[in-house]
């Protein structure tokens, strides 16, 4: 593991377990997506990264002043947007939403994006490889 001085400041923004319509998830509940979100990111604070999470309500408009007032506090290199903000069709708008408000607030900060929480680790080594 680096130095923490040196590590690379990640911010994982994701929909909070809460916020999620669980009736398109039939095989899935609020208590197994947080069991699996606190996993990922347990994971995530004993990896190489100095990472910092956002879990987010489903309104664009609460996300979005969420995470501006985060960015305006800290900087980061990398942020990774989870797959339930940008696979659910419903959080289109959502998604957009945070991809601007980001692109706007740290133009220099390097996507990168996860399939489930478990592979958030991935995303974030696959992004500061070429960060």
């Amino acid at each position: 593991m680096n130095n923490p001085a040196t590590r690379l400041r990640a911010l994982t923004i994701g929909l909070h377990p809460r916020a999620l319509d669980y009736s398109r998830f039939p095989d899935l509940d609020e208590e197994q997506l947080t069991a699996r979100v606190a996993a990922a990111n347990a994971a995530l604070r004993n990896a190489e990264f100095d990472v910092t999470t956002c879990l987010v309500d489903s309104s664009p408009d609460r996300a979005e002043a969420e995470i501006r007032e985060l960015l305006a506090n800290r900087s980061f290199d990398l942020v990774m947007v989870g797959g339930a903000v940008r696979a659910v069709p419903e959080h289109t708008l959502l998604f957009e939403r945070i991809v601007n408000v980001v692109v706007d607030t740290a133009p220099r900060i390097r996507f990168c994006f996860n399939t489930s929480p478990e592979t958030s680790l991935d995303a974030l080594r696959r992004a500061a490889a070429i960060a």
